[in-house]
């Protein structure tokens, strides 16, 4: 047996022990929405709930990334599989809960850990308790993950973090990740993309026009005609991105239109909110497909704007050296925010000391932040018996 599987299955009997620990009783108590103003280029919404029998400690949610032409807005997500609410799990175990919309849509990072630390400084007077919470546990989920990460990383308020399915690692990487996608895309697939330009070219991660988006529905099923059309253009794209499958999807649909998006929809408003250009390819050589000279002759190559890999260093990068236990959760198989984040951000923490601080929970799994909620309980379980040994 691997050392990976091992690992999963003791993993998976000390959850299933600990998620039987925490089942939530019906929430009961109150929740209130507003406001506030944190910095950022928006007021940030927010929701907080207090339940009737609060326990006096606050668990405070990080979202995902929402895209840019999306309204601003805080959302009460659900949970597989009954779609129970995540205040409700959390007010449900005794804790407040705290979310923001963030102050912006799109890549807002850095300024979301910004507005995660001025909600809780606020908790006390817009909970109406007139109480600071005495444990602040830092949750975030996908983009938000990373802000958990950088939250435990830089702020001594919080007691301890939990970042699921975030792109932990290497931002940077991440950026290049979604770049290469695209750029891959239009060299196996040549055409596709562009036919729905009106200048007839094909989208780069130096610009994405606006039409590609406005026209996203039929952008979706023209890529997966072409992946239909031509599986063996298809397998060479997938291996050369190293895009993980779905492997009940033979087309692997959910994966390349899930990616795809990210280049499509994210380009243009990371460039703005970078200063610059993120992505380069300048010195990358791609490998897995029938004639790698040719595809490495051929790709076209980018160069990042400096402005935008300093503001990628000094907002959106780890360093692995934590103030508390971070607990991260993964899937093995994520097509989005690939597993490999998390190797390496356990190799950050061992250079900065914190190696003990960190526990990285693997579920094998295809899919994106596909975890199920007893899978959610027990890392945050494990998360509250390591803040306990602090």
């Amino acid at each position: 047996m691997s050392f990976l599987k091992r690992r999963t299955t003791i993993t998976g009997v000390c959850m299933a022990l600990l998620a039987s620990m925490l089942v939530p009783l019906e929430a009961r108590g109150e929740c209130r929405t507003g406001t506030y103003d944190a910095g950022g280029a928006n007021p940030a919404s927010y929701l907080v709930c207090v339940p009737d029998d609060w326990n006096g400690d606050l668990v405070v949610f990080a979202h995902g990334y929402v895209g840019p032409q999306e309204p601003l807005a805080v959302v009460d997500y659900t949970l597989p599989p009954d779609g129970a609410p995540v205040s409700g799990i959390i007010t449900g175990m005794g804790y407040a809960y705290a979310s923001t919309s963030y102050s912006d849509n799109g890549l807002v990072i850095a300024q979301a850990v910004e507005d995660i630390r001025v909600l809780v400084e606020l908790f006390p007077s817009i909970s109406e308790t007139g109480v600071s919470p005495a444990r602040v546990y830092m949750v975030g989920a996908s983009e938000g993950g990373l802000v958990a990460a950088l939250a435990m990383e830089r702020n001594p308020v919080f007691t301890g973090g939990l970042a699921a399915c975030g792109p932990v690692g290497d931002f940077r990487k991440q950026i290049d990740y979604f770049g290469d996608f695209l750029v891959l895309f239009n060299y196996f697939f040549p055409g596709v993309l562009a036919s729905f330009t009106d200048s007839g070219e094909a989208p780069t991660p130096e610009h994405i026009p606006a039409e590609l988006m406005e026209r996203w529905d039929a952008v979706q099923a023209a890529a997966l005609a072409a992946l239909e059309r031509n599986p063996p253009a298809r397998s060479q794209l997938l291996r050369v991105s190293g895009i993980a499958a779905d492997p009940e999807d033979p087309l692997s649909a959910q994966s390349v239109l899930a990616v795809l998006w990210y280049g499509i929809f994210a380009t243009n408003d990371a460039i703005d909110k970078l200063g610059g250009r993120p992505y380069d390819n300048s010195r990358r050589w791609y490998t897995g497909s029938k004639n790698d000279f040719r595809l490495n002759l051929r790709i076209p190559r980018f160069h990042a704007d400096a402005e935008a890999v300093v503001a990628m260093g000094k907002g959106y990068r780890t360093s692995g050296s934590l103030l508390g236990p971070l607990v991260t959760l993964h899937t093995t198989a994520d097509p989005t925010v690939p597993y490999w984040h998390e190797p390496i951000y356990n190799l950050k923490t061992l250079i900065a000391g914190s190696l003990l601080r960190h526990l990285n929970i693997p579920v094998v799994r295809y899919g994106h932040c596909r975890f199920d909620q007893s899978e959610l309980l027990t890392a945050f379980a494990i998360l509250r018996l390591m803040a306990a040994g602090r």
